[in-house]
Formats: C-alpha cells, structure tokens, sequence
C-alpha cells in the first residue's frame, strides 16, 4: 500500500470522464487501498480514482471512521429531498463553499469482487457519494457552489 499524491484543480485529469471496470486485476486492487490509505492520510470521508491520476470508476467512501465502502462503476438510481450545507475537496484544498444535494440517494455498485449491491445513505454519506460520483464524470463541486468558495482552516470542511 501507498499514499498517492492528490491531483489538484487545474489539472486536466480531473475533467475526464473514466472508464468501466469490466474485471478485477491485482493491480486495481492495489489502486484500492492505495485510495483508502490516501483518503485517510488527508483526513478526507472519500475519494474518487480520478483524484489520483487514474480514469477509472472506482470511489472510496467512510463518513463514520470505521465503515469504508468501495463503489465500483457504481450509478445513482434513485434520489429524493434536498440538503445544501458546506462542501470541500481534496482536490481543492484549503476551499470550501455551500452546495445542494439530495438528502437521500440509492446507488447500485460492484464491490471488490465485481457483485452487484445497493447502497442508500442520507445526509452527510448522500453528499459524499454524489460529490465522489461527480468526479468520475470530471465534475468538481466547484461548478455547483452557490455564491463565493471561502478559505477554511485544515480539517474545517464537512466533506472530502
């Protein structure tokens, strides 16, 4: 396992759109934890492959501290209510501003070993998995803030 470096607004790989996974190699497995292990080294609740360099459909998620979800070419299939509170993200650090997202999402996935589930999560984890899925189709939450982005103190952001 290793910390990757976190690519940063600007960088065009961020802009992309990734590809399906259609089979699981050793390699992506390393990607994985290499994902899980950078999100925690950055105090971070998810992270998205395309924050790491690579353009593939793959999400880390822990909201809680001891409850990581991997979400392979994962899709939101249902969603309801609405929540707008202040979102950041690895990939702009030191930025934070105010987003819109439902309350309430459904997302079905693959896991590790390419099986097919469902998630649901509201609030906080509902914001993580639209924001984490966003960057798979090379959307930052930049483009959703309402108003100015402000500067936030390390470890201030509610998410990422």
């Amino acid at each position: 396992m290793a910390i990757r470096n976190i690519r940063e607004i600007g960088d065009e790989i961020l802009n992309k759109s990734c590809k399906e996974i259609t089979q699981m190699t050793p390699r992506t497995l390393d990607l994985i934890e290499d994902m899980l292990e950078t999100m925690y080294a950055a105090n971070g609740v998810g992270l998205a492959a395309p924050q790491v360099g690579i353009l593939k459909r793959i999400v880390v998620i822990d909201v809680t501290g001891d409850e990581p979800y991997v979400l392979i070419n994962p899709k939101i299939v249902e969603q309801s209510g609405e929540q707008t509170g202040q979102e950041g993200c690895l990939s702009v650090p030191g930025k934070s501003g105010t987003v819109t997202r439902p309350n309430y999402v459904k997302v079905v996935a693959q896991d590790v070993d390419l099986k097919t589930f469902e998630l649901e999560g509201t609030e906080l984890l509902a914001r993580a998995i639209c924001h984490e899925l966003d960057h798979l189709d090379g959307h930052l939450y930049v483009e959703k803030v309402e108003g100015e982005l402000h500067t936030v103190m390390p470890n201030e952001g509610e998410e990422e």
